[in-house]
C-alpha cells in the first residue's frame, strides 16, 4: 500500500468534513512520480481511500498545480467503468456514488466532471433518491448542482441519444395537533 501525502488536500464539498483530516491512500499495482512537474500515475486495480471516500480505476493520473490544488483524472479498464463513492454530510447514512469511463475532479473548482456512460446516484440507507445517466454529467460538489448531457464533449445534440433521471418522491413531513 502507498501513501501519497501529495495527495492530502483532495476534498469534495457537501462531503463529509473528517474526510479533509484523513490520510490519503492509494493502492495500485504500478506508480510513477514525477517531481518536477508534479504528476502521481497509477496504474492496475487502482483503489484510492481517504475517510469516507473510495475511488477506483485502471489509471489514475494526479497532477499539482504550484497552489497545491490537484487535477485528478480517472479512466476505466476497456469495457469496465471508474467508479467513485463518498459520505454527504446532513445525516447518518447519505452517500453520493458515480461511474464513467473517465472520471475527472477539479479540487480547486470542486467539479466532478463523468464522461461516457456517466452515472451518478445519491443515496440515503442504501437507496437511491436521485439518479442520472448520460454521456456527460457535471457535478458542482459546493452547489450540489449537475448538468447531465447526451454526448461525452459536454453538450446536446439532437439525435444523440437522451439522458435519464430518476427522482424518488420524497416523504413529506407533516405535523399533527395534539
Amino acid at each position: 500500500m502507498l501513501l501519497v501525502a501529495g495527495l492530502g488536500t483532495l476534498s469534495f464539498a457537501h462531503a463529509e468534513k473528517a474526510d479533509a483530516t484523513k490520510p490519503t491512500n492509494v493502492e495500485a499495482d504500478q506508480m510513477q512520480y514525477d517531481d518536477v512537474k508534479q504528476i502521481n500515475t497509477f496504474v492496475g486495480n487502482v483503489v484510492l481511500t481517504r475517510g469516507s471516500i473510495l475511488m477506483k480505476a485502471n489509471k489514475m493520473v494526479v497532477t499539482q498545480d504550484p497552489s497545491g490544488y490537484q487535477f485528478v483524472v480517472m479512466y476505466a479498464a476497456p469495457g469496465s467503468l471508474a467508479s467513485f463513492r463518498q459520505k454527504r454530510d446532513g445525516g447518518p447514512d447519505q452517500w453520493i456514488d458515480g461511474q464513467a469511463e473517465r472520471i475527472e475532479y477539479d479540487d480547486k473548482n470542486e467539479i466532478m466532471k463523468l464522461f461516457s456512460k456517466a452515472r451518478m446516484r445519491r443515496l440515503e440507507t442504501g437507496k437511491p433518491t436521485d439518479e442520472v445517466n448520460g454521456e456527460f454529467i457535471s457535478y458542482d460538489t459546493r452547489a450540489e448542482f449537475f448538468t447531465v448531457h447526451n454526448t461525452a464533449g459536454g453538450d446536446s445534440k439532437p439525435g444523440a441519444g437522451r439522458i435519464k433521471a430518476v427522482i424518488q418522491p420524497r416523504a413529506a413531513t407533516t405535523t399533527k395537533a395534539p
